[in-house]
């Protein structure tokens, strides 16, 4: 294959890939100069739907309705805005060697790309049990998901084994999100997971309270403080049974899989600075080789409002992050520069019909307010975080949009807090007036 060059390579086919196209075009960018390269057969899209609506039994959403970049308001990139736009779209196509010196990419049928400006927006990849030598993880019908492909499977698994029972192995996003939607596919579920309470990294324990009570209330089982330690299949080697490290086994004719990622910095191993899993950048993503950035799951970053380096895997950061890189790309051509990136960080979830979001830092003393009661018609209640005296960190179930940006405003601000009783008795009032 002949050797392509572009002025500008992205990557990578995922959210960040999406949004950085997106600002190219927004500040300027000549046909021919920029070149999105994805592994992927489609082009980006709004990777969260995937555990949400695209496995709703009623109205799920499809492609081409969640290209990015939707999923943050904007408008909608289908393939031929692509086209439009002078962007050429590089996809199927997997590159199996980076090499950073001489600027050049090469893919898995021997195709080279040389660039003189380099995003690099691989994304994560999804730890597999088989990864530990679990016996039986190579079962069928045992899933992960993280692209659109593996999401078509399960929708197949989904309408296959109707009214089946499925397992859920793990106690985090992937988890509560999938365990909800298989339930409103009318199948029988289980979680495992072995902490002792779900999204540890996040939840309190009272936060997990709620979400646990609401599931069991929802026909949900749960499974804590053990793990998935094989898998029975038969004779056709479709999976049957999930055996437990503490003896038990759990029949099941779907297996979802959710125990984490791993950034995908593979093909820039010893080639570029590496801090914290990630590709250590400045506040601008470029990374240790002037000309060459990271951006979304595979950079570790300034988190200025913390003053420390931090690596953060959620679609928010990974929007955000892409349009600074692009800013700052541009900026450097014309011999400008442009503020530092200033993140909070900001999670959220959907499931059933709760929607919470958290801003700031969990870490310090925490203050539980309002109805976390899982039996509650309309539950609604939220967390604050306290260390050395100021809120950090907020979270709240099934706020509105103002009450949000109020929790937002208080972990941006960081107010001071003395007496955390009162801060519990004040509940949403204390952010309403910061």
């Amino acid at each position: 294959m002949a050797e392509k060059h572009f002025k500008y390579v992205i990557l990578g086919g995922g959210v960040a890939a999406g949004y950085a196209a997106r600002e190219f075009a927004r500040l300027g960018v000549n046909p021919g100069e920029l070149a999105v390269i994805s592994k992927e057969a489609v082009a980006p899209y709004e990777r969260p739907a995937l555990s949400k609506g695209y496995l709703f039994p009623q109205g799920a959403a499809r492609l081409p309705g969640f290209h990015v970049c939707v999923g943050s308001g904007g408008e909608r990139l289908p393939p031929e805005w692509y086209t439009q736009q002078g962007i050429e779209l590089v996809l199927s196509t997997e590159i199996v060697k980076a090499d950073i010196a001489s600027k050049s990419l090469t893919s898995a049928s021997g195709g080279i790309f040389t660039y003189d400006v380099l995003i690099v927006a691989t994304g994560s990849t999804v730890i597999k049990l088989s990864d530990f030598g679990v016996e039986g993880a190579n079962a069928n019908n045992i899933f992960y998901l993280r692209e659109i492909d593996d999401a078509d499977k399960l929708v197949a698994a989904i309408q296959a084994k109707k009214n089946g029972k499925a397992v859920i192995v793990g106690g985090g996003y992937i988890g509560l999100e999938l365990s909800a939607v298989l339930k409103l596919n009318d199948i029988d579920v289980t979680m495992v997971y072995p902490e002792p309470w779900c999204m540890p990294r996040l939840f309190t324990s009272g936060i997990a309270a709620f979400y646990e009570g609401f599931y069991a209330n929802k026909g949900i089982k749960i499974v804590k403080g053990t793990v998935a330690v094989g898998f029975d299949s038969d004779s056709k080697g479709d999976v049957t049974a999930v055996k437990l490290k503490d003896g038990r086994i759990l029949d099941a004719d779907i297996v979802v899989v959710g125990v984490g990622g791993r950034p995908l910095t593979t093909l820039v191993k010893g080639q570029l600075v590496e801090e914290k899993g990630g590709i250590k950048t400045d506040a601008f993503f470029e990374t240790s080789v002037p000309g060459v950035y990271a951006v979304g799951d595979v950079a570790t970053f300034p988190l200025k409002l913390y003053n420390e380096l931090r690596r953060v895997e959620h679609v928010d950061h990974a929007r955000k992050s892409a349009e600074q890189a692009v800013k700052a790309i541009k900026a450097k051509e014309g011999g400008q520069t442009i503020e530092e990136y200033d993140y909070l960080p900001f999670f959220y979830s959907r499931a059933f019909d709760l929607s919470w979001q958290f801003y700031g830092d969990n870490v310090g003393d925490t203050v539980l307010f309002g109805d976390n009661n899982p039996e509650s018609p309309k539950p609604k209640f939220g967390t604050y975080w306290v260390k050395d005296g100021k809120v950090v960190g907020a979270f709240l179930e099934s706020g509105t949009p103002e009450e949000n940006k109020a929790i937002a405003k208080v972990a941006r601000d960081q107010p001071p807090v003395e007496d955390l009783e009162q801060l519990k008795n004040e509940g949403l009032a204390f952010a309403s007036k910061i």
